[in-house]
């Protein structure tokens, strides 16, 4: 049974295809490794029926794992009628073609796996092209190990004569391709940059969902719409490795009446390539202007502190260090006891499944998004239209009216705003 790949490298499911992982390294770090590209695997639809792991430092140049171990992986293939071989660091051009000539089955790796994935798993417009220029900027450098059928010559319409070789016409191609993709992705940005200046203008603060894929990310949205009743929003959650792709977005007003923009973003993963990151940051970047990050972390895995490390790793590149965030402990119905490594910051433990202290997470996103914050009522003469312009922009207006003698302004502002235009006040609203 031959695996067959569609011309974008993407794996093709019209069978049950068979693999065998292989990975270099040794110690729990590499099991680890392994373990997650069989999640990995599953999660494509693939049936891992194997695993090798080449106990070296760092993978050979030309082969990856070494001659007597390609050897050795080419018979356990055969013999276990392997379709495709899975390893678990990106492969050059070179040792792609080294190892399908040795192996005699479909080579690929972690990176083109994860690609897989996202394929199948974006629904946006933007999505969609953020995946396709993951792949194809995957795909540039490693023309040359993606088969013979590469070098063959071309001609006809769009080639310079029949004497052009097909490998330069499809990197010319997927050069343009690459081009048109970052215009229209940048077209993208400016839409959702006008949508999050609006949100700004609202004055409704925005709340991002990250972490580690599986963490239940989804699942925490899901639940906290239940609680208001708003079963019929609730998002895609399944257990299985990047449920979510594309962001979503949903407005919540169960914190103590103050309404929030609650953002639920792709999870990240150990090994995620840089150029898929890079696609993916003007998705990301969401959640990089939200007002508090929630730090979704699977305390049922015991490998959490390594998952926790890798999704802060990237919520810093993406949101800064100094962006606050909330520490919750999801799926404490999984587990005993509640482990409490989380380096003294302050965390809540809550179950999305069972809904088990979920008050308790809402309480601490209502704390974050009031804090250092007043209610209060201004009254702005008409002249000082700045003022007006700079609460309705900073704050959470409720309220706006117009009297003989300004504009009157109700509802909550930032401290410092307070204290800037404190002459304007004309009370100050009490809990």
């Amino acid at each position: 049974m031959a695996t067959r790949f569609d011309e974008d490298n993407r794996i093709m499911r019209e069978d049950d295809y068979r693999a065998i992982l292989a990975g270099v390294g040794s110690g729990e770090a590499a099991e680890r490794s392994m373990d997650e590209l069989a999640g990995l695997a599953e999660a494509d639809g693939i049936q891992v029926i194997g695993q090798m792991l080449q106990p070296l430092e760092r993978p050979v140049p030309a082969t990856y794992i070494g001659s007597g171990k390609v050897r050795e992986l080419a018979e356990l293939c055969e013999a276990m009628e392997a379709d495709i071989c899975i390893f678990d660091d990106e492969l050059s051009g070179i040792q792609i073609r080294n190892l399908e000539e040795a192996l005699d089955v479909r080579v690929i790796d972690r990176t083109v796996l994860i690609l897989d994935i996202f394929a199948d798993r974006a629904t946006s417009r933007e999505g969609k092209l953020q995946v396709e220029l993951a792949q194809l900027r995957y795909r540039m450098p490693r023309l040359t190990g993606f088969g013979k059928k590469l070098s063959r010559l071309g001609g006809g319409i769009g080639t310079r004569g029949p004497g052009e070789k097909k490998l330069e016409t499809d990197r010319r191609h997927i050069a343009s391709r690459i081009d048109d993709i970052r215009k229209e992705l940048k077209k993208a940005e400016k839409t959702r940059q006008i949508q999050r200046a609006e949100r700004r203008r609202s004055g409704v603060p925005v709340v991002a969902l990250m972490g580690y894929t599986n963490a239940g990310k989804s699942a925490v949205m899901n639940r906290i719409l239940a609680e208001e009743d708003r079963a019929d929003q609730e998002v895609f959650s399944q257990d299985m490795l990047f449920a979510t792709l594309d962001p979503r977005h949903r407005k919540i007003s169960a914190a103590g009446g103050h309404p929030f923009i609650l953002i639920d973003t792709v999870g990240f993963v150990s090994k995620l390539p840089h150029h898929l990151v890079e696609a993916f940051k003007s998705t990301l970047e969401e959640a990089r202007d939200a007002d508090l990050l929630i730090h979704v972390v699977d305390t049922a895995r015991e490998d959490r502190a390594f998952q926790m490390e890798v999704a802060e790793e990237v919520m810093d590149e993406i949101c800064g260090t100094s962006a606050p965030r909330i520490l919750a402990y999801n799926k404490i119905d999984l587990v005993e006891e509640i482990p409490w490594d989380h380096g003294g910051r302050e965390a809540v433990f809550i179950s999305a499944k069972t809904g088990e202290n979920m008050d308790d997470l809402l309480e601490e996103i209502e704390k974050a998004i009031t804090g250092g914050s007043v209610d209060a009522v201004f009254l702005v003469p008409y002249d000082r239209g700045d003022v007006v312009s700079r609460l309705c922009e900073t704050g959470q207006v409720e309220e706006m009216e117009y009297e003989d003698t300004g504009t009157i302004l109700r509802g909550r502002f930032p401290e410092e705003e307070f204290a800037r235009y404190r002459e304007f006040v004309m009370r100050k609203e009490e809990d």
